[in-house]
């Protein structure tokens, strides 16, 4: 290299650059005009610059002198700006930077790594604000120092892609104002969002899993102590495009902070489910949804010991008022792992969980929910679901879904212990017997199964087999597991119901041919028997509300299943769930919901007309509260019908829009909850009705006096734009400007706050749907024609 010498001399001269452009010059030119490109991209050649430049030359007093004088001119090689050498330029940054940080790590953190991540750590929660700067609306990071610190970020980080330790422990704490930065991103258009989301995944996917996932923790605001953005900092949308770094005014009003509090942190377990939802090819979403998982045990059982305080007179005021301040935290804590959960689930696929190990780590936390339930006394029918759906899935590994060898045997054995305390503890023999046959299973590495294991699998893999498309011998084991589930789970909901209405009953607490666990009612079409039939039909009509809710559960289950003797007797089948329609308690109409639903989606011609002329009827005909019911059932037929809603949609159109303008302000609601649900179905059918459903919306949203239905009628909105997505700009093409602008007037005028929240919602789904509309994504795709 002919330059070495003279750069090494002109270093402390901040020569680099100049030097650095000379040699790349020369280069080209020596190569020709046309090769210049070609010796542009010798990327050998400035790894080889990088190298000298990462030496301490012997002129130089120390390598510390050598490293302060150079390392500010190695960072101003990120912002080179001729087109024909940037990229050198870049590149011999990337690598030299990398290269320092390798062989001398504490000078590269001092002289690199600090002046990089600088505007970054001034607004950590850690760091000391002047007092000077205390002043709101003072910019503490500018734009450009904001977009200079994340390109540069980028360029080392993921371009360099070298996870040393030295560049790993700089970036972990200024991660949580990295991911906050990236949320605020997400709410508008960003030239550095891409970038944000690239360093985050890349850092994620690099360090170790505790530490990946104690990150995510920060992220969630499951971790108070993580380093994140300072409580007087906010980020706002600069004049040139970019984000700057402010001082935020304070706010005095109680239930202003507290409404952007939990608003903030809502947007935060939202795009942190977004980012995961990029991380599960790796299974970092899947170890964190255990995580999740474990913590929800907590939540879900909790020690009744720890919230009773100690007697007023023990305690000074100081160590009450501390107390309380730790139960609201835990209680702020408990709901946002509830909310963390309820995103992941919305947001991952059924592939969260890469290998054995995930499955297994599952299902002890479920085993683990399901024993401390027990212990304390407060097993529901939800976790009883749960436990069977894990250990039926626990079955199907070890019925052959999975080639298991001898180490996931090993992983398999951490549940024998779980699996001997549920088979010891669980008050159901159903899930007592599994739980014996699945240890036995995995004690002798599958050498012994029992029927019992082979049933739970395929009643699992059955669930995702509606067609029935096993062999018969599969299905009928399937049904006589089946059967025996939910004969006890009917029991025990029947027990728990009567013991909160207090009423006693000498009759059984379900027909006969329900109960017994030895009786197969879920059977083959045409196999119940007229006298089973009848008893059940006598006990829809029984006074005690569990005999009622069972018997009213068990003919849902056979019109689903098609039983022929059922389905000749529609008319009155329908009648007896009409009749039960009416019934006060929630156990009773909820069932009777669920079995007119199942009927329509049976007979959708002959039943949903006359369910919509009585839910058009007026009040003084039928009680408000039996209509609100009504309403249930054709909410519930309208997403059970999917595409085929489209064939009645007329009727249903005509019946919502005259509900909106009802008298009831509870009818009105519902009849707007309904529309939006059909609207989002109808897609381009939605056409020719559009102006009316949209001048309805409009009056309602601006003229209604009750603030539910103001609500509903925001909330139609949102649920439009979400089901048509992309299609939107065709379907309301004509009337897209008006619901702009309703959803404007409602975000400035309207004096409800959840009013505002759907607005506002609507307004992102409607600038996603704009932004994809305008900048559509690049597709590198290549299209081959054959000729005739």
């Amino acid at each position: 290299m002919p330059y070495q010498f003279q750069l090494s001399e002109e270093l402390e001269t901040k020569g680099i650059s100049l030097n650095l452009q000379k040699i790349l010059e020369n280069e080209a030119g020596a190569a020709g005009g046309s090769d210049a490109e070609a010796a542009a991209a010798d990327w050998k050649k400035c790894d080889l610059i990088a190298k000298i430049l990462a030496s301490c030359p012997q002129q130089s007093l120390s390598p510390e002198d050598y490293y302060k004088d150079i390392c500010p001119q190695i960072l101003d090689l990120f912002h080179f700006q001729d087109k024909l050498t940037a990229r050198q330029f870049q590149r011999v940054a990337t690598t030299t930077f990398i290269t320092m940080s390798r062989e001398c790590p504490q000078l590269a953190t001092e002289y690199l790594l600090q002046p990089l991540l600088a505007p970054l750590h001034r607004c950590l929660n850690t760091a000391e604000i002047p007092e000077s700067d205390m002043v709101p609306g003072t910019i503490l990071v500018t734009e450009e120092e904001v977009s200079r610190c994340i390109d540069d970020i980028y360029k080392v980080y993921v371009v360099g892609n070298e996870p040393l330790t030295v560049l790993m422990d700089s970036l972990l704490p200024v991660l949580g104002v990295l991911f906050s930065l990236y949320c605020f991103t997400k709410q508008s258009v960003s030239h550095i969002r891409s970038l944000c989301q690239e360093i985050l995944l890349w850092i994620l996917g690099k360090l170790e899993r505790k530490k990946a996932i104690a990150s995510l923790k920060g992220f969630a605001g499951l971790d108070r102590s993580a380093p994140s953005l300072h409580s007087l900092c906010q980020f706002r949308a600069a004049t040139q495009g970019g984000i700057m770094i402010t001082i935020k005014e304070a706010i005095c009003d109680e239930d202003e902070a507290l409404y952007q509090k939990v608003s903030s942190e809502q947007c935060q377990v939202e795009h942190l489910g977004d980012l995961l939802s990029h991380c599960q090819e790796c299974g970092l979403a899947g170890d964190f949804f255990i995580f999740c998982m474990k913590e929800l045990t907590h939540v879900a059982v909790e020690n009744e010991a720890e919230l009773k305080t100690q007697p007023f007179s023990s305690k000074s005021l100081l160590e009450l008022e501390q107390h309380q301040t730790l139960l609201v935290e835990g209680q702020e804590q408990k709901l946002l792992v509830l909310q963390l959960m309820a995103v992941l689930c919305e947001r991952m696929s059924e592939q969260i969980f890469t290998n054995i190990t995930q499955v297994v780590d599952f299902v002890a936390a479920t085993l683990q929910r399901a024993c401390a339930s027990l212990a304390h006394r407060t097993e529901s029918t939800v976790e009883s679901q749960t436990l069977s759906m894990s250990m039926g899935l626990v079955a199907v590994m070890l019925g052959g879904a999975v080639q298991l060898k001898s180490n996931d045997f090993a992983v398999l054995k951490q549940l024998l212990p779980l699996l001997e305390k549920v088979s010891n503890t669980y008050p159901d023999p159903v899930i007592q017997e599994l739980a014996v046959d699945l240890r036995i299973t995995i004690s002798t590495h599958g050498a012994f199964s029992t029927e019992a294991v082979s049933v739970a699998a395929q009643s699992t893999l059955n669930k995702k087999d509606p067609e029935g498309k096993l062999e018969e011998q599969q299905q009928t084991g399937h049904e006589r597991y089946t059967d025996v589930s939910h004969s006890h789970l009917e029991q025990q909901q029947s027990h728990e119901k009567s013991n909160q209405t207090g009423l006693k009953s000498s009759a059984p607490i379900i027909p006969q041919e329900v109960g017994e666990p030895s009786a197969t009612v879920n059977q083959k079409s045409g196999s119940i028997t007229i006298e089973q039939l009848q008893e059940v039909l006598l006990s829809a009509y029984d006074p005690q509300i569990p005999t009622r809710a069972a018997a009213l559960r068990t003919l849902s289950r056979w019109i689903e299943q098609r039983e022929a003797r059922a389905l000749e007797m529609q008319e009155k089948l329908l009648k007896i769930f009409l009749d039960n329609l009416e019934h006060d308690d929630s156990f009773v109409y909820l069932s009777a919901i669920q079995g007119i639903a199942l009927l329509s989606d049976a007979y959708p011609e002959k039943i949903l007309l006359g369910l919509l002329a009585q839910y058009d009827s007026n009040k003084d005909k039928h009680m408000p509260e039996t209509r609100m019911k009504v309403g249930e059932v054709l909410m519930r037929i309208v997403r059970t019908l999917g595409d085929m809603v489209s064939k009645y949609r007329e009727p249903l159109i005509h019946t919502f829009l005259r509900g909106a303008r009802d008298p009831d302000s509870a009818h009105r609601a519902s009849s707007l909850s309904n529309l939006g649900e059909l609207c989002q179905r109808l897609d381009f059918l939605l056409g020719s009705v559009v102006h009316e459903v949209t001048a309805c919306l409009i009056a309602v949203a601006k003229t209604d006096h009750e603030v539910q239905v103001r609500r509903a009628a925001i909330h139609v909105i949102v649920l439009l734009l979400r089901g048509l997505s992309q299609k939107a700009t065709e379907v309301l093409r004509d009337v897209l400007k008006d619901l702009y602008h309703l959803l404007k007037h409602v975000v400035r005028l309207e004096p409800d706050d959840v009013a505002r929240l759907h607005a506002q919602l609507a307004l992102e789904e409607l600038d996603e749907i704009m932004r994809n509309f305008l900048f559509p994504p690049q597709k590198l795709e290549k299209k081959i024609v054959v000729l005739p």
